[in-house]
């Protein structure tokens, strides 16, 4: 028998970014877990995907297309989703953007550009999906953190610099809105491939350094991330609050494998 905590049926969650990588990989798992999801992106073919496959699960959802870095996008996607599907409750965080390049090299423009989506975006999407929550006391989010929250990987100084702040800004958030009943945590994934990283870790040098750091041996699969998503979403982490929890392979933990 389920444990009845981690389940999230009657839950309505959004996942920005979540028609695509890890956000996709989120929306099945909640909607696994029983919740209506919601996947907002700014690609609409993408959107009318994770749409589907969320349907497909018995759930609910709207087609909703959104820029994480437009507040109005955000507010007309949180109006639509009330009026289809009643209150938010749950709002996970994973629009990214990344490039590799030495920081010497990169333009005002790309440093912005990172920051103001994975930090900035980050920051309006909790402000639009969280003030509700704050009125109603109840409320979970769940950020998309890093492991360059905690270390940092070469030539992607605007992507750890980002991630760093998403975890620092998770932390402020949990001792702000934590006492008005919302719970803000943040996930670290370690090395998962998706489009946005591809390219850079799989047959590569650094792919390869990336692997040998971690104790597992391989890259992790976007799936293995939808358990840690279910868990602080639910009720079965009522009592946590603040929390970065890395599923990273014990990437974090390692120091020499050899």
């Amino acid at each position: 028998m389920p444990y009845p905590a981690l389940d999230l049926t009657g839950r309505v969650a959004v996942v920005t970014g979540g028609a695509s990588g890890i956000g996709l990989a989120l929306t099945h798992g909640l909607a696994e877990a029983g919740a209506d999801v919601v996947a907002i992106s700014r690609r609409r073919e993408q959107v009318e995907a994770a749409a589907e496959a969320v349907e497909e699960r018995g759930r609910r959802t709207v087609r909703v297309t959104t820029d994480v870095n437009d507040t109005a996008s955000l507010e007309r996607a949180l109006a639509a989703i009330t009026a289809a599907l009643g209150q938010v409750d749950i709002l996970v965080n994973a629009a990214g953007l990344t490039k590799r390049q030495p920081t010497l090299e990169m333009s005002d423009e790309d440093f912005r550009a990172i920051v103001e989506t994975n930090l900035m975006g980050t920051l309006r999407a909790c402000r639009v999906f969280g003030r509700p929550m704050l009125d109603r006391g109840k409320g979970r989010i769940v950020n998309i953190a890093s492991l360059a929250s905690f270390v940092s990987l070469l030539e992607v100084a605007a992507y750890s610099a980002s991630k760093a702040a998403v975890a620092s800004l998770t932390k402020s958030l949990a001792i702000e809105w934590g006492p008005r009943g919302v719970n803000v945590n943040a996930i670290a994934p370690g090395v998962f491939p998706t489009d946005l990283n591809r390219k850079l870790i799989e047959g590569s040098a650094r792919g390869n350094e990336l692997k040998l750091r971690t104790p597992l041996r391989r890259f992790g699969n976007v799936e293995e991330l939808a358990g840690a998503c279910i868990f602080l979403s639910s009720d079965a982490a009522s009592f946590v609050n603040g929390e970065i929890l890395a599923v990273d392979g014990g990437f974090l933990c390692s120091g020499a494998n050899q």
